[in-house]
């Protein structure tokens, strides 16, 4: 059993703690809702008064927040927890940052005594739930292999991707990818359904065929086509449009950085931005289904 701080608990960073608290951790966890922190002292955890009276004698630290702007501003800002943290604690940040920051973050955490890993997830809120989550590791092999049971009781695959930052490439790299083809997906079945074809069964044929892919197999979007994803339920729940739009830009400043061509990942970008601007920012990113859906207008 370890010792874990654990800060954020949002719609990913909730059902992490949670998982952790269910492994036999011993988990104290901070957030600025009351709401989160009464759920996860319901599921066993020590809610702390504070970020900086989490990390007390912890043994690791795990981080979930939303952009570079709050991971910067927990451990270096007015009131940041660095200089709370024990000397030799492992630092565990899941957020998806640019990996100019985490690099940033590593070089001014190890400078202090302490060690860090960048370890953004994949798997959406149903993986964090399930406690199927990959893990796509960035920094010291020594410290990616002493997390591992950590990250572990939250996940079922853990990847290292390279030196600090390297987990921040792999992750936008992926989600720049999962962005083209939910949205290629959404395109294809609203083209078959304004056709008069029954989207289940266009996606069976796709799922059996060459367009087989992740969305359709785990994350349809379409309403009434698969049970249990976000398209089912009115598009809530799951991962936000705008934090998809946050994450393709994450992926056009990482390619403007070595002059990379990504057309289809900026296109899907505009996509997002759109289908944002329509009021859709809070909907999940399945339901950009919605913009290209003939018969649902």
């Amino acid at each position: 059993m370890a010792r874990i701080g654990f800060i954020g608990l949002g719609n990913m960073g909730g059902p992490m703690a949670t998982n952790l608290v269910n492994a036999g951790h011993d988990v104290h966890v901070f957030d600025l809702s009351a709401e989160a922190l009464q759920r996860l002292e319901a599921a066993g955890a020590s809610v702390a008064s504070s970020a900086a009276d989490a990390v007390q004698n912890v043994e690791y630290v795990v981080s979930m927040l939303p952009a570079d702007k709050h991971v910067k501003s927990l451990y270096f800002g007015e009131q940041g927890i660095a200089g709370a943290i024990q000397k030799g604690t492992l630092i565990i940040d899941s957020s998806t940052i640019s990996a100019e920051t985490a690099r940033e973050l590593a070089g001014e955490l190890t400078g202090q005594g302490l060690r860090f890993i960048d370890a953004p997830v994949s798997g959406g809120v149903g993986g964090a739930k399930a406690g199927t989550l990959t893990f796509i590791c960035g920094g010291e092999a020594a410290d990616i292999e002493e997390a591992r049971p950590i990250l572990e009781g939250m996940g079922k695959n853990v990847f290292k991707a390279g030196g600090h930052g390297a987990g921040q490439v792999a992750k936008i790299c992926n989600n720049m990818l999962l962005a083209v083809l939910m949205a290629g997906t959404s395109e294809a079945l609203a083209l078959g359904r304004a056709q008069g074809l029954d989207p289940e069964v266009l996606s069976n044929i796709m799922l059996q065929s060459s367009g087989r892919n992740w969305t359709l197999e785990v994350y349809n979007p379409c309403p009434g086509v698969m049970e249990g994803v976000p398209s089912s339920n009115n598009y809530q729940g799951g991962f936000l449009v705008d934090l998809m739009i946050k994450d393709l830009g994450l992926a056009q400043s990482t390619a403007g950085n070595t002059q990379s061509a990504t057309p289809m990942g900026n296109l899907a970008a505009e996509l997002f931005r759109q289908h944002s601007d329509q009021g859709n920012g809070s909907k999940d990113f399945s339901s950009i289904f919605q913009l290209f859906d003939q018969k649902g207008n």
